[in-house]
């Protein structure tokens, strides 16, 4: 905390910047507010947590070190004229508001308020920290601030690239105190088979070069002094203190059909045997199925889960890890997929970033072990691994890996299983689909969360129709899967066949009851359809009907009932 001349000469030097900062004085990592209020030039709570995630990577990009929002000075003619924002005793609801705002930005930065009263105004300044190594996002969102303007950082690609590539890589670092002796000789051993399966010109030499020589020569150390990556990888068991509060391990663990845990197991370092043995926990199940390729009655019998997609979702969870957040690499086995998850966030910010990439990605949050364990043949090519496993599952017709980066962590669902044969067949060996498309229309048969823009897209292209939240298969691909029964079921009656079957109906009956028409409608809806949606739909067709005076009704709900109007 500064004394109160600190902080004088802080807001003094602030208002000077922002006199000299341009027309508006509007400076990216510079900006002055006055109340908590829903006014103009006022900010909300929650606009201040949106404020500290856009200015604290707007200051990354622009190399400065910290970004400063300064409460109670008027944006416009710099006059101090005090802020109705007290950080003592403000609450957001019960919760305390400096506890809720700290715990809604992530990563934890650590920003700092000054709070103070200058020429009778009452002043807030929040000292924000630049973002290093990821976005700064406040519940869940990464902002950015241009110019004058805040807005969400999505999109802004180049932005995101730098604000990754200014992070000091953790994994690179020295460990003081650490020596060869506190790696595990097995995991050498281990590493220097897999060097030369990875540099096979370089056999004969690697079994000349000591411990010191490879090493350096394989990029885990850096001139002989061990890193922190060299623990993670090499590190005997008890050499994890090094690294501490980091953690080095992989959990494993085994559910049922039901859910409940059967077993695990937790793989301490070093990480390049641990992955080995993560590997051969995970059951060698099979799994048969009629190819409809070879027209044969005799079922395909193949691994449920192809080899190098483990390997490499495994190797990309332990390379990708944040080690900040002290948490371990989990692999969880189901009877049809595997779950595999690693803290923090994606930092390509979406497949279909990778998917529709030329070349690999360039950023990593751990540069130096990643490049470590591509020189150690544990990943591909860095960033190139991810294609190759959406290929492998394309080829075998199971569905695409499901990436999911909620909740702080990137979480990957792997099938072993093919979840529908027509579905699958047409369109994963279809050539002219690509493997962006692919990947969107392998949402739409997982029953997963497309963009706007996406729907657009696959529509444009013919590939699905339908509403937003219940896409079915395009009816040209449809009938050439031979799924013409199950397109017409996807789809439902028209609305106008519906009205039609309601009013026969009435011809028969006179009267049918709200729970009548669900019952009449229920198979001729959508089958893709919730039970809530299927009766919005069924009440905005009686609505329509009823405004038309095809219809009229007595009661509401459930216990309405409904007939034709007495002059029909």
């Amino acid at each position: 905390m500064r004394t109160l001349e600190e902080q004088y000469e802080l807001l003094e030097s602030l208002l000077d910047i922002a006199r000299k900062g341009g027309e508006n004085g509007e400076l990216d990592w510079l900006e002055f507010k006055t109340n908590i209020a829903e006014q103009k030039a006022s900010i909300t709570y929650e606009g201040v947590g949106e404020y500290i995630s856009g200015m604290a990577n707007s200051a990354c990009i622009r190399y400065k070190d910290y970004a400063y929002l300064v409460l109670g000075v008027e944006d416009a003619t710099w006059k101090p004229v005090g802020t109705n924002l007290y950080m003592q005793s403000a609450k957001r609801g019960n919760q305390d508001y400096q506890l809720w705002l700290r715990t809604s930005i992530s990563p934890r930065i650590r920003f700092e308020f000054e709070e103070f009263e200058y020429k009778g105004a009452h002043i807030v300044i929040f000292e924000i920290p630049a973002a290093a190594g990821e976005p700064v996002t406040f519940n869940g969102v990464a902002y950015i601030r241009i110019n004058s303007n805040l807005t969400k950082l999505k999109g802004y690609t180049e932005y995101i690239r730098q604000i990754y590539s200014s992070q000091q890589d953790w994994s690179a670092q020295i460990v003081k105190d650490a020596t060869l002796d506190d790696l595990d000789p097995a995991a050498i051993k281990r590493a220097r088979e897999l060097y030369k399966d990875k540099h096979p010109d370089l056999a004969d030499d690697v079994d000349s070069w000591n411990d010191r020589t490879f090493l350096n020569k394989a990029k885990v150390t850096r001139g002989g002094r061990i890193t922190n990556a060299a623990i993670i990888l090499l590190g005997k068991e008890e050499s994890e203190v090094f690294i501490s509060p980091a953690v080095s391990k992989i959990r494993w663990i085994l559910k049922g059909t039901d859910g409940v845990e059967r077993d695990y197991r937790i793989l301490p370092c070093p990480m390049v045997l641990a992955v080995d043995e993560t590997f051969n926990l995970i059951r060698k199940l099979k799994y048969r199925y009629i190819n409809p390729n070879l027209r044969t009655l005799f079922p395909d019998e193949i691994d449920m889960y192809e080899p190098y997609i483990i390997r490499e979702s495994l190797n990309n969870a332990v390379a990708h890890q944040d080690y900040s957040k002290s948490g371990m690499v989990n692999v969880v086995e189901f009877d049809d997929h595997l779950l595999f998850t690693n803290l923090g966030s994606f930092i390509p910010g979406s497949i279909q970033a990778v998917l529709q990439a030329d070349s690999p990605w360039e950023k990593n949050r751990n540069r130096f072990l990643a490049q470590a364990m591509v020189e150690l043949k544990m990943v591909d090519t860095i960033g190139s691994g991810i294609k190759k496993m959406f290929r492998l599952q394309k080829k075998r017709l199971f569905p695409l890996p499901d990436y999911d980066f909620k909740g702080g962590r990137v979480t990957v669902t792997v099938y072993g299983r093919i979840i529908d044969m027509n579905y699958t067949t047409l369109l994963m060996q279809n050539a002219d689909i690509t493997l962006s498309e692919a990947e969107m229309l392998n949402r739409v048969q997982l029953g997963k969360p497309l963009s706007d823009y996406e729907v657009a897209y696959l529509r444009k292209k013919n590939l699905v129709e339908g509403r937003k939240n219940a896409l079915v298969l395009a009816k040209p691909l449809a009938q050439a899967a031979g799924q013409k029964a199950e397109y017409s079921r996807h789809k439902g009656l028209s609305d106008k066949a519906c009205e039609s079957l309601i009013l026969e109906a009435l011809d028969d009956h006179k009267e049918l009851s709200r729970k009548e028409i669900n019952e009449l409608l229920s198979k001729s809806l959508s089958d893709i359809l919730t039970e809530k949606q299927r009766y919005d739909k069924i009440s905005n067709l009686l609505r329509k009907m009823r405004l038309r005076g095809d219809i009229v009704n007595r009661g509401a709900g459930n216990v309405s009932y409904w007939s034709k109007p007495s002059h029909s």
